[in-house]
């Protein structure tokens, strides 16, 4: 039996917010902000959640298998990528080690473009439900990259 791919946006985007915060290796400083839950996928892409570096541990609390922020601990955010939804897709935007990005989005067969703003920026295309546990080693790859003495942007 075929089953149906899931190609929607805001569903994927949900996906992959999931897998990052229940990741508890190398993504467990990584956490989801400034969501938007009634996020609607638009043609240009909707801002739907930025993902940052948290500079202290002690800062990220897990419950039910989720990683939050405890915003009473005093950390820096450093902000590594941004996800949009479009209507049957969703895209992420590194903000930090585009080449990285790209190079490991290509290893895991995801399409790949790069911004021409500066400072540079690398956009991964996530068209389907399965696609969401592929780009999380795109994340590891940028986390492993990112200098934690560089200053949160």
């Amino acid at each position: 039996m075929v089953q149906d791919r899931l190609r929607d946006g805001t569903r994927i985007a949900q996906l992959l917010a999931s897998e990052l915060t229940g990741n508890r290796g190398s993504l467990a400083t990584a956490v989801v902000v400034d969501a938007d839950p009634g996020v609607e996928p638009t043609a240009d892409g909707a801002l739907a959640y930025r993902v940052a570096l948290v500079s202290t541990p002690e800062a990220i609390t897990r419950e039910r298998g989720q990683t939050t922020l405890d915003e009473t601990v005093d950390a820096d955010l450093r902000p590594i990528a941004s996800v949009y939804v479009q209507p049957e897709r969703a895209r992420i935007e590194f903000l930090v080690t585009p080449d990285i990005a790209a190079e490991a989005a290509r290893g895991a067969n995801l399409r790949t473009r790069p911004k021409a703003v500066e400072p540079p920026r690398t956009l991964v295309f996530v068209e389907d439900g399965a696609a969401a546990k592929q780009v999380l080693p795109v994340f590891e790859a940028v986390v492993d990259a990112v200098d934690p003495a560089d200053s949160a942007e």
